[in-house]
């Protein structure tokens, strides 16, 4: 099983952002969606999780290779956001 190493700019946002530290790990090994972001090169997990009082979309971006899993860093997405990442083809399915 490969090694899940968060960036120090992850959890820099898991501060600013009062997210719990087992968050990003969680939405990475149960997403419901994955895509490959081509405007980064980094691929995004997305799952819908409870935040700030309500149910959101909230996205991981991370790079993996043959040992590790790093992940990048975590926000919530906006109503729109997703769709229209996909719609431009920003975001390409997994």
């Amino acid at each position: 099983m490969k090694e899940i190493i968060y960036s120090s700019h992850l959890k820099f946002r898991i501060k600013m952002r009062n997210i719990p530290f087992l968050l990003p790990k969680q939405i990475y090994q149960n997403a419901k969606e994955r895509y490959f972001d081509v405007a980064t090169g980094n691929k995004v997990a997305i799952k819908r999780v409870l935040y700030n009082g309500g149910e959101r979309d909230m996205m991981v971006a991370y790079e993996e290779n043959t040992s590790e899993i790093i992940l990048i860093t975590i926000h919530p997405l906006k109503l729109l956001q997703k769709f229209n990442r996909i719609k431009t083809k920003r975001w390409k399915k997994l």
